[in-house]
């Protein structure tokens, strides 16, 4: 009761955005190819729904694996930058500049390097992804409680005690952070790995709708997308309250 409580303000705010998408498109008489109908949405949704489900897989596991990697490689390189000092004067400011380079300008380079099949998705989304772990994390590391850090010394603590019992779980909160911004985006990275080239996929599938002026079903794969970011999303959250839940416990 209390959770129900809690989301209702959300529940009836998205409640209210449906019935005036609904209504908006009747009262303003808009082209179906330009703003379908909520309902023509759901429609479409459980017409196509076995297709719709083996897109909607596919694009998940191209985002979970792209996730997966950058998580790897992320705590990998913040591992690495706060353990050597000149890692920390050259590949943070390096991880730093390459957001300045536009992924989508990137992405095309990761379709002729790994060619239309899964690889060249999941390196989308682990340009997307791998920023926010990487950089979020050596931050958590970086800015660890100094005297927590003197106090397990004056225990005797070695540099890898210290490294297990200080930095990592300093660090835990900014990974989180990092990791619940890359699970929002990483379907983002796989939808543009399959508009740039694919086969199949949601962002496949919202392509072709688009070039054949379907509007029901590119928004029925955009609700689908939004949908699988939301839920990636809430997953990192529940991951991280289970860690740090215990932890603090």
């Amino acid at each position: 009761m209390k959770m129900l409580k809690e989301k209702l303000p959300i529940l009836l705010f998205i409640l209210l955005l449906a019935a005036c998408w609904e209504l908006g498109t009747l009262v303003f008489d808009i082209p179906p190819y330009i703003i379908p109908r909520l309902s023509d949405v759901f429609a479409a949704i459980g017409h196509h729904a076995a297709l719709l489900g083996k897109h909607f897989a596919l694009t998940l596991w191209e985002a979970l694996l792209g996730l997966a990697f950058s998580v790897l490689f992320g705590v990998l390189s913040a591992i690495w930058i706060e353990s050597s000092s000149l890692a920390r004067k050259t590949i943070y400011p390096l991880i730093v500049a390459s957001q300045t380079i536009p992924i989508i300008a990137l992405s095309p380079i990761m379709v002729m390097w790994f060619g239309y099949e899964m690889g060249s998705k999941v390196a989308v989304v682990i340009l997307f992804t791998f920023f926010p772990i990487a950089v979020n994390t050596a931050d958590g590391f970086r800015t660890a409680d100094r005297e927590i850090g003197e106090l397990l010394r004056s225990m005797g603590a070695g540099k890898v005690q210290l490294f297990l019992k200080w930095k990592i779980p300093s660090a835990l909160p900014s990974f989180f952070t990092g990791f619940k911004m890359a699970a929002a985006i990483s379907v983002g990275g796989a939808t543009l790995g399959e508009w740039l080239g694919g086969e199949s996929g949601l962002g496949v599938y919202t392509k072709r709708a688009a070039n054949m002026l379907r509007g029901d079903d590119v928004f029925a794969g955009v609700l689908l997308l939004s949908l699988m970011g939301v839920a990636l999303f809430v997953a990192a959250q529940f991951i991280e309250r289970l860690v740090l839940g215990r932890r603090q416990a």
